[in-house]
């Protein structure tokens, strides 16, 4: 028989004021309980990763762009202003869609702040997480990128960082040269290789000016539209049925509105577009149906049953990234 293991007795706690480090499941909590850490502190921490934060850009200055550079934009970029402006030491913090090796930040030779958006979160509040990297990113030393980390479950969010009234105008970019300042050689062969990668990757993009966060995008059969909307999702299916069971969804001719994408929270509706319509073509359209959606959000009166069909369509065609 296998002998039974002596029990261990519980030790003088380690750490009795602050923040409990977060350490390996396995590894003995730094309490000092003598539990394993899963077993003890952790499992606030275990519970942080499972519980999904739907709307984590929810209350930042443009969150649907928010949106739309994690989830469809390749390249971009959005000067960032700090709540309480920024530390000496650094002279800009800009938000890019990637950087080079899939690093979470980069603080440049100068001192300024690269933080990207489109990394893996370690939790269920992509907020907090993106608000620890860029915490650390400004305490870094020029020069350096900051690596991943499974974030703490107490902690700041990017809404406890940024400016509630700062501006949020993204600049979509054609590739990635944006990761070298000019003053750069570009003499690092991993960044240049990864350059090359990413920009033989990057889907053509372009950001409507006439409506708020709307892309066009071209891909080799068809071009498309996305369209980030921040109205409450069952009044937009409605609204959406209305225009769709009235034939006025499309913009224009060879066009539909073929579904919509479920993103952090808010609805990205995506039409089809011929290849020949480019983006400066969509913006008379889009302004125009953004009208016609207004009316229909305001109105309340219930669904005919064409409406409902075309509603139950759309729902159909919803397909959830994040």
């Amino acid at each position: 028989m296998a002998k039974k293991r002596p029990q261990t007795k519980a030790v003088k706690a380690q750490v009795t004021n602050g923040e409990i480090p977060v350490v390996g499941a396995r590894e003995p909590c730094p309490c000092g309980s003598g539990r394993r850490y899963k077993a003890c502190h952790g499992r606030a921490a275990a519970h942080a990763v499972t519980e999904l934060v739907q709307r984590p850009f929810e209350g930042l200055p443009g969150e649907c762009d928010w949106v739309a550079l994690r989830e469809l934009v390749p390249a971009a970029t959005v000067p960032l202003t700090l709540k309480d402006g920024l530390p000496e030491g650094v002279p800009s913090v800009t938000l890019a869609t990637v950087l080079p090796m899939a690093w979470p930040a980069l603080r440049r030779d100068d001192g300024s702040v690269l933080l990207a958006l489109q990394n893996e979160s370690s939790s269920g509040d992509l907020a907090r997480d993106l608000a620890d990297t860029l915490l650390r990113a400004l305490e870094a030393e020029p020069g350096t990128p900051v690596s991943g980390r499974r974030v703490p479950t107490e902690g700041p969010r990017l809404q406890d960082l940024l400016d509630p009234n700062g501006d949020f105008t993204p600049v979509v970019h054609t590739g990635f040269e944006f990761w070298i300042p000019e003053s750069s050689d570009n003499s690092n062969p991993e960044v240049g290789a990864s350059l090359e990668r990413a920009n033989a990757a990057a889907i053509p993009t372009v950001k409507l000016t006439g409506v708020d966060s709307s892309y066009w995008c071209e891909t080799p059969e068809k071009n498309h539209l996305r369209w980030v909307m921040p109205h409450p999702e069952e009044k937009l299916l409605d609204a959406l049925a209305r225009l769709h069971a009235a034939g006025t969804s499309s913009l224009g001719d060879d066009t539909r509105l073929v579904g919509s994408f479920r993103a952090h929270g808010l609805m990205v509706p995506v039409w089809d577009l011929p290849t020949s319509m480019r983006a400066e073509d969509c913006e008379k359209p889009a302004a125009e149906f953004a009208e016609r959606l207004a009316a229909a959000l305001a109105t309340d009166t219930p669904l005919t049953p064409e409406e409902r069909r075309a509603r139950g369509g759309l729902t159909n065609r919803q397909v959830t990234l994040s």
